[in-house]
């Protein structure tokens, strides 16, 4: 296909018409399948698994495949696929996202591409984003694969290993895709290789993909144990960063969040806790403790980013308004949340096993997405994921208007004028849907809905169960339903009896997101199907959005502002001030992403050296081998290390090297000093190690010693990572500071990261072998001792 047309931001019609003669051959097979038994139409899967086994593609079966789930739909749900959820199916099964509206039936196109690839028998991943979705499409959808004699699987947390495993083992799992990610971690955690439940990855399918890939793919996946916190340290920095102001004692940036110390501010902290340099090594744990604590306070807000309740601190969801049942946040920054409210201080987590959410699902060697918005972010998805946007029409052509915004001077302005329009549609029979962007704005509206004396549902923080329930009856006549613009996300608003001729589900924005798809997919709330219906967005120039990211234009809009009597602007180009302020967020949002994808894939790399190190283990592959191999490695970099380049053998550091090999050797070696060249030091230990690996070969079948050898391999792997990765923490925050010395933090953070990653390696190489031999030493002597 020409690159011209895949860059364009509509999908065309030229690249449109390839599926379209796919669908036509589809529907030429729709006769013939309606005439095939229920077993009949069965064994069509294992028609099609001898035609792939014996070297047909994917591409080539498809259309008969497609054929058999549309009728398999039909018999089993009683829905027939339409043509375009048919062009939906195609665009997953290459690989692609397919932009579908609300409404379209996104939950029956994934019908398709998962039965198809399915049929590969490597197993197919059907990810949504959350538990009950997961749930009704395992239990709908499942359906029609059972019954064309496939297996499904469902993979949600709390699940035994047993049953996830067998989940995994099924040709389809449905699962939330957190779950997913933490099964991979928790795989590389495993003591011996049974206890792993996840098999090689396939192919997958993720509803809701920008949601999963882009909203959630800020904050990493962390496997944490816990770790007792310092209270008293977590309260008196608290204490101090509640007097800081921002600019004196540190800065802030609004956009991407970052927080440092000034020099006032690190100087207030030295004469608190009585100390020279805060930057000094033995003081990092202080640094940390403080820079947490003032974020708690400038970038946390109660009752917007997290709740108080019963004496805990409970994060919310900034884009679906829930509670994050069980949720924290690491590496102290909760517990500093919980000093700055005065609560009970819970114990730490500390990361043991960390992946990006990009990083995890580009381990899936085919990768496939759906969701009624994404071509807005499409050059993202090109760039990581290396997925394309095509735009599927829509079964019906859309009857939905989408007005143009009312932007009010103040917020009070702003919040008057949506009640007053609430109750106006309210009076006609209208059922309107109002949008807001946190639980505090919901219930803010709530207050000025309220003075109008109006009836409403208001609806943050419920169970998913409750949000799906009042969130599908918000089309019925006269109703009022106040939620987050990301609530009950997937679910269906069917209109009630008389709401059609009654212009359809009106949708009222109270903010414009930082995004223009999430706005977009709340507009998309109304219209489904053909459905008639109406969106509007009623936002200020007081909008956190403005004050954040167009200071600087907004002073500049503010002296021309021309507004009625209700504070209603009457500058046409405040649109354009609108569109211009969310394209900069999505641009720095954008770039914080990629930031932390950069750093992340430092640690990817070094992940990935630990696992198949750690993999090796569990194999139980060439044990001794290894260990061999460990010590060789670990004699080379000591006498490397002790002796660089740029020194002379006079400045070689002869005793560090004597220390470390004695404590691996049989028996101490002197080391003459007048040797010259870290080849000949090498060489001096030849004789020794292999009369070390002599020794070893005597233990190649003591059963005891095979058992302790992979125990004691990953007891040091495991803790090697954990050290690592909280290393690896501080030096990240440190780096930005670091920038000042025009140097590239992302330059410093690489070279630094490799310097550390080899240091730790080495250690775990001298520790592992240290201790096994000690106890090959150990067994010799009891053995003497017993003869």
């Amino acid at each position: 296909m020409l690159s011209f047309f895949k860059r364009s931001t509509q999908t065309s019609e030229r690249q449109l018409r390839k599926y379209r003669k796919v669908v036509e051959h589809i529907n030429s097979l729709e006769a013939k399948y309606e005439t095939l038994s229920d077993e009949e139409l069965a064994h069509m899967t294992e028609v099609f698994k001898t035609q792939i086994h014996d070297g047909d593609t994917i591409q080539t079966i498809l259309p008969e495949a497609f054929a058999v789930v549309r009728e398999a739909s039909k018999r089993v749900l009683g829905m027939r696929h339409f043509d375009v959820q048919l062009i939906g199916g195609m665009v997953l099964s290459e690989g692609n996202i397919a932009e579908m509206p609300t409404g379209e039936g996104k939950t029956l196109v994934a019908s398709l591409p998962s039965y198809l690839r399915a049929l590969e028998g490597k197993g197919v991943h059907v990810i949504t984003v959350n538990d009950y979705l997961a749930k009704r499409d395992y239990e709908q959808i499942g359906q029609i694969h059972r019954f064309l004699g496939l297996t499904v699987g469902l993979n949600v947390p709390m699940m035994q290993g047993p049953e996830k495993q067998d989940a995994y083992m099924a040709d389809i799992t449905y699962g939330v895709g957190t779950e997913f990610g933490f099964d991979y971690l928790r795989d590389n955690m495993v003591q011996y290789p049974s206890q792993k439940v996840q098999r090689p990855y396939h192919f997958a399918i993720i509803d809701e993909v920008d949601s999963v890939l882009i909203d959630e793919a800020k904050t990493p996946l962390i496997v944490a144990g816990k770790m007792q916190a310092d209270a008293d340290l977590h309260f008196i920095a608290a204490r101090l960063a509640k007097r800081f102001k921002k600019g004196v004692h540190f800065d802030f940036d609004d956009e991407t969040k970052a927080t440092s110390l000034t020099d006032e501010g690190i100087e207030q902290v030295e004469k608190a806790f009585g100390i020279d340099n805060l930057y000094e090594l033995e003081h990092q744990t202080l640094y940390h403790y403080m820079i947490q604590a003032v974020r708690a306070f400038v970038i946390f807000e109660r009752d917007v980013d997290y709740i108080v309740k019963d004496d805990k601190v409970e994060l919310v969801d900034m884009f679906t308004g829930r509670i994050m049942e069980g949720r924290t946040l690491s590496d102290g920054l909760h517990q500093a949340i919980e000093a700055k409210e005065g609560l009970t201080i819970t114990e730490e987590n500390k990361a043991q096993a960390q992946i990006t959410i990009q990083n995890y699902f580009r381990m899936y060697p085919h990768l496939s997405g759906m969701t009624g918005t994404a071509k807005t972010q499409e050059k993202e998805f090109r760039e990581v994921y290396n997925m394309e946007v095509i735009q599927i029409p829509t079964n019906r052509p859309r009857a939905r208007v989408d007005s143009p915004d009312n932007v009010f001077v103040t917020t009070d302005q702003k919040y008057i004028a949506v009640a007053k329009e609430v109750a106006k549609r309210h009076k006609t029979g209208q059922p309107v849907l109002v949008g807001t962007t946190s639980i505090l704005q919901s219930e803010k509206v709530a207050e000025y809905l309220d003075k109008e004396n109006l009836s409403y549902h208001l609806l943050n923080a419920k169970s998913v169960e409750q949000e799906v329930d009042l969130i599908s009856q918000a089309g019925q006549y006269g109703h009022i339903t106040v939620a987050t613009n990301m609530a009950g996300r997937g679910t269906d608003i069917m209109l009630g009896e008389g709401v059609e001729e009654n212009g359809g589900l009106f949708v009222l924005g109270t903010e414009k997101h930082e995004s223009r798809r999430i706005d977009n997919q709340l507009r998309g709330r109304s219209g489904r199907q053909g459905d008639k219906g109406e969106s509007q967005f009623f936002i200020s120039l007081e909008d956190d959005m403005f004050k954040r990211f167009a200071k600087d234009d907004l002073e500049k809009f503010n002296k021309k502002v021309k507004a009625d009597e209700d504070g209603l602007v009457q500058n046409t180009e405040v649109n354009e001030l609108t569109e211009r302020t969310q394209r900069i967020v999505e641009g720095a949002h954008f770039s914080m992403r990629e930031y932390n994808l950069k750093l992340d894939d430092v640690i990817n790399d070094q992940r990935g050296v630990v696992y198949s190190l750690r993999d090796k283990v569990l194999e139980r592959e060439n044990l001794f081998e290894q260990l061999k191999t460990m010590v060789t490695e670990a004699v080379e970099f000591v006498v490397y290390d002790s002796c660089p380049e740029h020194e002379t053998p006079d400045q070689y550091d002869f005793d560090r090297i004597e220390r470390t090999m004695n404590g691996l050797l049989l028996e101490p070696i002197t080391l003459p000093r007048n040797l010259e060249k870290p080849s000949e030091i090498v060489k001096v230990y030849d004789e020794a190690l292999q009369t070390l690996f002599d020794y070893l070969d005597r233990f190649v079948d003591n059963e005891e010693v095979k058992e302790i050898i992979p125990q004691v391999m990953l007891s040091h792997i495991d803790s090697m990572w954990v050290k690592h990765l909280e290393v690896m923490a501080r030096l990240k925050e440190g780096i930005g500071l670091r920038s000042y010395g025009q140097e590239d933090p992302m330059r410093i953070y690489q070279r630094e990261g490799l310097q550390l990653f080899g240091k730790h390696y080495q250690q775990l190489r001298r520790n592992i072998a240290s201790e096994i031999i000690g106890f090959m030493k150990l067994i010799s002597q009891q053995q003497e001792g017993q003869d």
